[in-house]
């Protein structure tokens, strides 16, 4: 029997007041919303919007760019799952913010770097790897040791959405990889923006060029060429799925590594066949 993970999705709406009913509006709007992503591993489906799809794929990239093994993006995803279900929140007990709901009155960093996606992982990987036996240790437990929370079992009701996210968002599926987003509206392409994400995010692991009509100044069109450095297509992988987890942001429309293709207008889990396969460690991005 196929398991759908609904733990991301608010199903509920609560009468509140003031800032409370703010988020209250802010996640009904989210839901009754047609966008949706799906990622799913054997039985195992996660459900997401496309800010919490973004914010697991820029996870899974800080991972990728550091060269750290897909174990350690499964800690991270399931701790940002349960800290802040992905969403990057500007609240939290006491002065905690952020995806991982850091704090810097306990030297996470300043309010700004703790609500920098980017930041806020590379912080919370540069803590995780102090962890003796992190590799091969239980999830939840890692976790805390990391994050010190009051309710440190919490973590494992997110260890199986946090292994799916991983080995998708990492590039491990590869050709197997069943992952898409359906997306209300066609988006205008945000070619800077999404240079800028990569190269912030892959770091050196990947080489960009950008292709006509891409430039600075351009109606949102083009394409953009990324090329795995390490030589490993699970990096390409990895490149791929992070550019359709950002489709709704950036104006992605379609995707293609080797002989695989994604495409906005199509809802398909699985990626097309395409006739002519491009380099397995080269991906081509398309906007607009």
């Amino acid at each position: 029997m196929r398991r759908t993970t609904g733990t991301l999705t608010v199903l509920a709406l609560v009468a509140v007041t003031g800032a409370g009913a703010v988020v209250g509006t802010r996640w009904l709007v989210e839901e009754v919303r047609p966008d949706r992503c799906l990622v799913q591993v054997g039985d195992t489906t996660v459900r997401l919007s496309p800010e919490q799809t973004a914010n697991a794929a820029t996870i899974a990239a800080v991972s990728v760019a550091r060269q750290l093994p897909p174990r350690a993006a499964t800690v991270a995803l399931a701790t940002a799952i349960q800290e802040s279900k992905l969403r990057n929140l500007r609240y939290g007990d006491a002065d905690s913010q952020g995806l991982f709901q850091q704090r810097p009155s306990q030297g996470w960093g300043s309010e700004e770097e703790v609500t920098d996606p980017v930041h806020a992982t590379g912080s919370f990987y540069d803590a995780l790897v102090q962890v003796p036996g992190w590799e091969t240790g239980v999830v939840t437990e890692v976790a805390q040791e990391v994050q010190r929370s009051a309710f440190p079992e919490a973590y494992a009701d997110h260890e199986q959405e946090g292994r799916v996210l991983a080995s998708v968002l990492t590039g491990q599926e590869g050709a197997r990889t069943l992952m898409t987003c359906r997306l209300a509206d066609d988006g205008r392409g945000d070619p800077a923006g999404l240079v800028d994400g990569l190269a912030e995010q892959f770091g050196p692991v990947v080489a960009l060029e950008e292709g006509p009509g891409s430039g600075q100044g351009s109606s949102g069109t083009g394409t953009v060429t990324v090329r795995a450095s390490t030589g490993d297509p699970a990096t390409a992988w990895a490149v791929a799925t992070w550019a359709v987890a950002h489709a709704d942001a950036r104006g992605v429309a379609g995707v293609t590594v080797g002989d695989r293709r994604w495409q906005r207008d199509r809802s398909d889990l699985e990626w097309a066949v395409v006739e002519e396969a491009r380099p397995a460690t080269e991906v081509v991005v398309e906007l607009g």
